[in-house]
C-alpha cells in the first residue's frame, strides 16, 4: 500500500525547493542581464521540466511496485 502522507510530504518538499531554486535563478538571471532580460523565460521552462521530471519519478517509484505487480497477476491469469 502507498503512504499517501509519505508520498505528499515529499512533494511538499521538492515544491518548496523547486520555488526556492526558481527564486534563485531569476535573481541570478536579473543580476547577469541587467535591465535585458533574455533567457530567463528558457531557464524558467527548463526549471519546469526538471520539476515535473521529478514528480514523475517519485510517482514511478512509488506506485512501480504495484503497477507491476497488477500487471503479473494479469499476465498470471491470461496465462491460467
Amino acid at each position: 500500500m502507498v503512504d499517501t502522507d509519505h508520498v505528499h510530504h515529499l512533494i511538499i518538499r521538492f515544491a518548496s525547493a523547486y520555488t526556492q531554486l526558481l527564486e534563485w535563478s531569476c535573481q541570478r538571471i536579473r543580476a547577469g542581464l541587467g535591465p535585458r532580460e533574455e533567457g530567463q523565460g528558457m531557464v524558467e521552462y527548463a526549471l519546469i521540466l526538471v520539476l515535473i521530471a521529478i514528480v514523475v519519478l517519485l510517482i514511478l517509484t512509488t506506485v512501480g511496485k504495484q503497477v507491476k505487480n497488477v500487471f503479473s497477476n494479469i499476465s498470471n491469469g491470461l496465462a491460467s
